[in-house]
C-alpha cells in the first residue's frame, strides 16, 4: 500500500530523509517512529504528495505520486498534528464540502456524513461553527474529513494529540477496525506506549535514515532486550538513553 523507493530530501547540504525505503503492507498498522527533528514531518509530507523529494519515488496503492499526484492521493486520507479547518463553516458543512471535493454523491455524502459525526460523537455539534470547538473536537472532525471517502491509505501524524481518554480510545479502537478491513494505517507518534499496543511493526527513523524496523520481538532481539519496552529500545538505538546522565545529574 505505501512503498518508498530511495526516497531523499534535501535543503542545500543538509539531508532531512536520506535514501529512505518503507514497505507498509495492507491491513497493517505502521508506527513512525523517532526523536524531534529525525525527519518524520518531512516523510509524511513527501508520502501526501505535499513536499516534493530531492530524489527517490513514492507509490501509494501501487500508483507513482510523481506522475499521477491526483490519483495517488485520492487514496490517502491525512490527519495531521494541528488540525486544519475552516472556522466559520458548520460541522456538516465542513464535511459535505470535503465529500465534494471527492466527488461523493451528494446523496451518498448525506449518510456517511451523518454516520460519521455519529461514530465520533460529533452529532450534537454537527450545526455549529468549527470555531466554537475545543481542540479535541477539531481534531476529530479533520479525522472525519479523512476517513469520509474511505482512502486505501491513512497517515496520521501524533493522532491522538488533544485528545480526551475517551476520544483516544475510541480512535485507537477505529484504527484497528481499519486495518482490519485491509486498509493501510501509518502512524507517526511520540507516544511510544500507543506504538507498543497498536502497530503490527515499528520503523524508526534518526538523522534522515532508518535505523531499525520490525515487530517489537524482532527489534528485541537486535538491541538485546529480551523484555525491553518499546522506550527502551526506542532510547538505545537513537543514543537517548544518555537522558540517565541528566536525571543523575538532577538527583545529585
Amino acid at each position: 500500500m505505501i512503498e518508498t523507493v530511495d526516497l531523499t530530501k534535501k535543503y542545500g547540504e543538509f539531508v532531512a530523509v536520506n535514501h529512505l525505503n518503507l514497505h507498509v503492507k495492507s491491513g497493517e498498522i505502521y508506527g513512525f517512529l523517532g526523536p524531534n527533528g529525525a525527519g518524520k514531518t518531512t516523510t509524511i509530507r513527501m508520502l501526501t504528495g505535499l513536499l516534493q523529494p530531492t530524489s527517490g519515488k513514492v507509490f501509494i496503492d501501487g500508483i507513482n505520486m510523481e506522475e499521477e499526484p491526483i490519483k495517488a492521493k485520492a487514496r490517502i486520507g491525512l490527519i495531521p498534528d494541528t488540525p486544519s479547518v475552516y472556522p466559520k463553516l458548520t460541522g456538516n458543512e465542513f464535511l459535505n464540502f470535503i465529500a465534494a471535493i471527492y466527488e461523493i454523491p451528494p446523496e451518498e455524502s448525506v449518510h456517511k456524513v451523518k454516520e460519521i459525526l455519529e461514530m465520533l460523537e460529533l452529532s450534537h455539534k454537527a450545526d455549529e461553527l468549527i470555531e466554537t470547538y475545543s481542540h479535541g473536537m477539531k481534531q476529530k472532525i479533520v479525522i472525519a474529513a479523512a476517513l469520509l471517502h474511505d482512502p486505501s491509505v491513512l497517515i496520521l501524524d501524533e493522532p491522538t494529540v488533544g485528545l480526551d481518554p475517551k476520544s483516544a480510545k475510541l480512535i485507537k479502537d477505529l484504527l484497528r477496525v481499519y486495518a482490519s478491513r485491509g486498509k493501510t494505517v501509518f502512524m507517526s507518534t511520540h507516544i511510544l506506549e500507543i506504538a507498543e499496543r497498536m502497530c503490527d511493526r515499528v520503523g524508526i527513523i534518526n538523522h534522515g535514515t532508518l535505523i531499525a524496523e520490525g515487530t517489537i520481538e524482532e527489534l528485541r532481539r537486535r538491541v538485546g532486550e529480551g523484555e525491553g519496552t518499546l522506550e527502551d529500545l526506542f532510547l538505545k538505538l537513537t543514543g537517548g538513553e544518555d537522558t540517565k546522565d541528566l536525571l543523575k545529574f538532577l538527583e545529585d
